[in-house]
């Protein structure tokens, strides 16, 4: 059995911050506003938030890069934007709050929308590119042998992208139910 950190078992230990009904709300109408965006928009980019993701994912590349492996250079552009989100998660989740960490985790898995355009343009290679550098998924896809299946790996990552917030979201419905259930 692997011994936890006293810290971390003692945040595990604690109960889960309950879930009021305003809570609810505002984190169905930010998250239905998201789904609505991320529906609508033109070509899968939500402006300020894949920004945000962006300036992570070419954060990644150099400090992937510093690992030594060409291949994990190329990754680390997708990994640390899929990281960031999921240590602000684990921070919230840590604190027990529920609302926090559900908001982590629609952030990561929005990020997975993202990327699974970015996978299902390798062969085309239509999409601009920050300074106009080689395509991270055509290079990755490529070396392992899976140029052909972009779209279809695309596909697979944006249904996890969708059914991810969306189990997010419902974590939260089932959050608040406990909570009124609790009396809390």
């Amino acid at each position: 059995m692997i011994a936890l950190p006293e810290r971390l078992r003692e945040a595990l230990d604690e109960p889960w911050r309950p879930v009021g009904t305003a809570g609810l709300v505002a984190i169905s109408l930010g998250f239905g506003g998201l789904f609505l965006v991320a529906l609508t928009v033109d070509e899968g980019w939500i402006p300020l938030l894949d920004g945000v993701n962006l300036l992570f994912h070419e954060a990644g590349h150099p400090l992937f890069g510093t690992l030594g492996w060409e291949a994990l250079t190329v990754l680390g552009g997708t990994l640390m934007q899929l990281l960031v989100p999921l240590m602000v998660a684990g921070a919230f989740w840590m604190r027990r709050d529920t609302l926090g960490t559900a908001a982590g985790g629609v952030w990561g898995f929005e990020n997975l929308l993202n990327i699974a355009r970015y996978v299902a343009d390798a062969r085309a290679q239509v999409l601009p590119l920050v300074g106009g550098g080689e395509h991270d998924w055509a290079d990755l896809l490529g070396r392992w042998g899976c140029l052909a299946q972009d779209t279809a790996i695309a596909q697979g990552i944006r249904a996890m992208g969708w059914l991810g917030m969306l189990a997010c979201w419902g974590w939260v419905a089932w959050r608040w139910h406990a909570t009124r259930q609790s009396g809390a």
